[in-house]
């Protein structure tokens, strides 16, 4: 196995025969020695991985191995599915908290409350015994129609309560928020690209059209891609009939363009892009063919610049590699990727340095050399060499960042805080508030509120220093209403509460529509 793991790569790399004989030759010669006069036992399999990784590093960034065991968690978030009992859960006080069950989900339809604390699974106690995230996991998740039994403590109920739970496939969901910010302005936020994407991008696109949404903001922030397929599709339905979309192009890979098709569901009307620098690959795609078009506007920060398609190919023993076979061009020529010349270690740094250098957080005018600027259909200058340069840059808030602040992240107090405050007034909050716009227009993380949090944090041994408080008081005020909303009301409510507050580019993107900046930034769509 190790000779053919090692024989299928080395003629990926190789171009002749001659070539190809003489580096099977010198592999199979160095593994023999080991293995025969090493001064210790060897594994072949390890050296076979080892000798994998190493013909991969030094070919690009994104060109990775991939064992057995990590094929199918990896797979899983692109495929849109896994086989369990459908909660979400968080380890609160050395128990199982159920945040919420999934709708539909086996869990859900035997009566599985938000609130619940898991006690017992199958008979063995994982309360009280410092279970793991990965440990609730192995227990939960299994071969849809099989059972497992779980002992629920549920507030208000004396008694523990017994569920058969029968497990079923359960959908991974890569739109995370679809509402409407006022009467014409829709949002939606996608947080992959997989398989399913593009039908929920369309529900969404449907369930927004017939609320009255003439305007879009698609917030593709953190989003660091998924399916290059997803994001054709996706683009597709915005771009009018036989708009280039995107087009790939390697050495053993001839050019293929990708071109939308006349079954777009919104062609018509504005679009705004949110996009920063962890936005990647199809989310580069997507903006880059949108703003090539001057369909919308780009706005936030520059992206993280990958422009490399990546094909997985089977290995014998049931891994995998997925291999750099394509480099990926927006309608314009623009060839996205950031330089590696320097090697793997210096390319991973690339984003601490734009921080650094000061990008992330200033208002800096980039000097781009004429090689890396390319003409959009309206005229307007856009760059490639290194990521999509937003229309509109909207720079990093670190105002609110103190020392107090890091604590409470590092040690993950503001999620446990609002866990457990939604989780013991659960009953009141949402009688007081019966939705998420009765929420946020009427609850206040007011002083007392903020107390009752400090003196969470005091317990947990944090430093309280008033004017770091002060300084991280709004932001801090705003996660916490969020987080418990979204306990309360699910994933749409955290963003329908903080994002015009404290999501800067969204704020910025409401400004540009209610504005028209579209006209300002020369971005005149036409559908023909």
């Amino acid at each position: 196995m190790r000779n053919l793991i090692l024989t299928f790569l080395v003629s990926l790399c190789l171009t002749t025969n001659a070539q190809e004989d003489m580096a099977h030759k010198q592999i199979n010669t160095v593994l023999d020695y080991i293995d025969q006069f090493y001064v210790e036992d060897t594994d072949k399999n390890e050296l076979a991985e080892l000798a994998i990784k190493s013909i991969l590093k030094d070919l690009d960034p994104h060109s990775v191995y991939i064992s057995k065991e990590e094929v199918a968690e990896m797979n899983e978030p692109l495929v849109g599915n896994f086989e369990g009992v459908g909660i979400q859960f968080n380890i609160l006080n050395d128990s199982i908290l159920v945040v919420a069950t999934i709708a539909g989900g086996p869990s859900e339809k035997v009566g599985v409350l938000a609130g619940d604390r898991i006690v017992m699974i199958d008979g063995e106690i994982v309360a009280g015994i410092g279970i793991t995230n990965k440990g609730v996991v192995d227990r939960l998740r299994g071969a849809k129609d099989t059972e497992v039994g779980v002992e629920i403590k549920r507030i208000d109920v004396k008694k523990t309560l017994d569920f058969k739970i029968v497990r079923d496939k359960i959908p991974i969901f890569s739109i995370d928020a679809a509402y409407m910010v006022n009467d014409y302005i829709g949002y939606i936020k996608v947080n992959r690209f997989a398989a399913k994407t593009p039908q929920e991008f369309i529900e969404a696109l449907d369930k927004l059209g017939k609320q009255g949404m003439t305007n879009l903001i698609i917030d593709l922030q953190g989003n660091s891609g998924g399916y290059l397929n997803a994001a054709f599709k996706m683009t597709d339905e915005i771009l009018g009939d036989n708009k280039l979309i995107v087009y790939t192009e390697g050495k053993s890979s001839p050019r293929n363009e990708m071109k939308a098709t006349a079954y777009g569901h919104y062609e018509n009307d504005n679009i705004v892009v949110l996009i920063d620098q962890y936005s990647a690959s199809a989310s580069e795609i997507m903006s880059g063919a949108i703003q090539d078009w001057d369909r919308g506007l780009i706005i936030g920060r520059r992206s993280f610049g990958k422009g490399l398609v990546q094909r997985p190919l089977p290995l014998p023993d049931g891994g995998q590699i997925r291999l750099t076979t394509a480099n990926y061009y927006t309608p314009s020529g623009r060839f996205i990727q950031k330089p590696y010349t320097d090697g793997v270690d210096s390319y991973r740094k690339d984003l601490a340095n734009r921080f650094s250098s000061g990008e992330l957080t200033d208002s800096l005018i980039q000097d781009f050399p004429d090689s890396l600027k390319f003409e959009t259909k309206n005229g307007r200058i856009v760059y490639g060499g290194g990521g999509i340069t937003p229309d509109i840059y909207v720079p990093l808030d670190t105002s609110f960042t103190t020392d107090f602040y890091a604590q409470t992240l590092r040690k993950g107090l503001i999620n446990k805080f609002t866990l457990s405050y939604a989780n013991q007034n659960r009953k009141a909050l949402v009688e007081y508030y019966p939705n998420v716009e009765t929420f946020d227009q009427t609850f206040m993380a007011d002083e007392e509120f903020l107390a009752e949090f400090l003196e969470y944090c005091a317990k947990e041994e944090i430093d309280i220093d008033k004017d770091q408080v002060a300084k991280s008081s709004k932001v801090l005020g705003l996660q916490l209403k969020g987080l418990i909303a979204r306990n309360l009301y699910g994933g749409e409510a955290y963003y329908y509460v903080v994002n015009k507050e404290m999501n800067q580019s969204f704020i910025t993107a409401v400004e540009a529509i209610e504005n028209n900046w579209f006209k300002k930034y020369n971005v005149t769509w036409t559908k023909k």
